[in-house]
């Protein structure tokens, strides 16, 4: 992995545009071969919908290149929220340091240069914004198990499972410098939605008054603020950080996770939860791109489908990495080379997995919340042009998202957590029949 970076750099650099991204990436041969001479032919275009960075397309005779350069400052925002671009560095070295464990599950890249904090990348295509793909009814028949079995393989193989903890010690060191974006993620997804903050906002005036309750909620606040503690104080293993359905693209037969700049070191679960909020988010998110009452009944079932094969195939797969490659100085090999050993090891193996587990409920409504009430929201709602459709849609996950905090203890198993999202379908509609 390459070196830290310079705290001292200066922030001016020149921001790319179409004509200047084709013009430095026709220098570097990796990009050249890849999409063919001469670059006077070569189609670019700027494609960036996020919050933070540039994203540029270049397209030759032969294949295509992304480009993407981070802003001096957050984008949904504007120049008034400056942000460090040095977040291209850690997205680089996320990347670096995962690749060897998730293969192709991430785009090959071919350049990143510090001075201009860019990436020139493998262009994902045909895929789409899996988040797109769910407003629009799509169905990815795989999409559950390999991000379950990405997140796995990610964490796991970055955690003291399965390597020395001077390894470990060292890649923390590295991405400990990301402090600006995690300290978006404290104030964004732990602490805003739960105070009056000028950056929140919401449905109004429908969903005004679950909000003003949800703020006035201490046993509620106290959960949340519980797992904003567990976020900065548990260094479980390397996670992406913002690992939401925006962040993977896909087709029918694959998926990629991108974005990482978020990355550092924390808890297993916050990847997990936000992968799994976000899927609970477009079930949630389905009346609303319906064109008629109960058509997307089948797709919301698809949804939630997958949204359990998830947890499965993390839960399966970081068992089965354990097993077989557990290496760390976390539960040392030659602890247990005895038989009388491997029911003990068994189950203190299940009880941590079981942890994960609760970690994934709790950061997932925390993710569900803040979509909701806080400073960023999705598309999925967004998209919903009737207002009041709106506003019913992202009650009922603000409830969930309520339960999961508070209530716990009520779900201990995946198939219990999808049966509290079914029922409250149920639920509603009663509500509406009564009303």
């Amino acid at each position: 992995m390459m070196g830290m970076p310079n705290p001292d750099a200066s922030d001016r650099y020149p921001l790319l545009d179409t004509a200047s991204a084709r013009d430095y990436a026709a220098g570097l041969d990796a990009v050249r071969e890849r999409l063919g001479a001469p670059p006077e032919k070569w189609q670019a275009r700027e494609v960036g919908d996020g919050n933070l960075n540039l994203v540029f397309i270049l397209e030759g005779p032969e294949g295509s290149v992304c480009v993407k350069q981070a802003l001096p400052y957050l984008r949904a925002a504007g120049p008034s929220w400056p942000m460090t671009p040095e977040r291209a560095f850690f997205e680089y070295s996320y990347y670096e340091a995962v690749a060897p464990h998730v293969g192709h599950q991430i785009p090959e890249i071919l350049h990143y240069d510090s001075r201009l904090h860019c990436l020139i990348m493998e262009c994902l295509a045909p895929h789409i914004i899996l988040r797109r793909g769910l407003i629009e009814g799509r169905r990815y028949p795989d999409i559950g198990r390999t991000l379950g079995e990405y997140v796995a393989r990610a964490s796991f193989f970055t955690s003291d499972l399965a390597r020395p903890f001077e390894q470990k010690m060292e890649s923390m060191a590295l991405f400990a410098r990301n402090t600006p974006l995690i300290r978006i993620t404290v104030d964004l997804v732990f602490t805003d939605p739960y105070c009056a903050s000028p950056r929140n906002r919401h449905t109004s005036p429908e969903l005004d008054a679950a909000v003003a309750d949800l703020q006035s909620d201490g046993s509620l606040k106290a959960a949340a603020a519980r797992f904003g503690q567990k976020f900065l104080s548990e260094p479980q293993a390397l996670v992406h950080g913002d690992l939401h359905s925006g962040s993977v693209m896909v087709t029918p037969e694959d998926s990629r996770v991108i974005d990482p700049e978020f990355a550092f070191y924390g808890p297993i679960g916050f990847d997990l939860g936000a992968f799994f909020g976000n899927l609970l988010l477009a079930w949630y998110a389905q009346p609303g791109h319906e064109a008629s009452d109960g058509e997307r009944a089948a797709y919301r079932d698809w949804i939630l489908i997958e949204a359990q094969r998830f947890w499965e195939s993390f839960r399966r797969r970081f068992l089965a990495l354990w097993q077989e490659s557990g290496r760390g100085d976390a539960f040392p090999a030659r602890m247990f080379a005895s038989a009388a050993d491997t029911a003990p090891l068994a189950a203190a193996r299940s009880a941590f997995v079981d942890g994960l587990f609760a970690d994934m409920l709790g950061f997932a409504a925390c993710k569900m919340i803040r979509r909701i009430v806080g400073f960023a929201h999705v598309l999925d709602f967004e998209s919903i042009g009737d207002r009041r459709v709106r506003a019913t849609c992202e009650s009922g996950a603000l409830a969930l998202a309520r339960r999961l905090l508070t209530q716990p203890e009520r779900f201990g198993s995946i198939g219990e957590v999808i049966e509290a999202v079914r029922s409250s379908t149920v639920r509603a509609r009663s509500a509406a029949a009564r009303g």
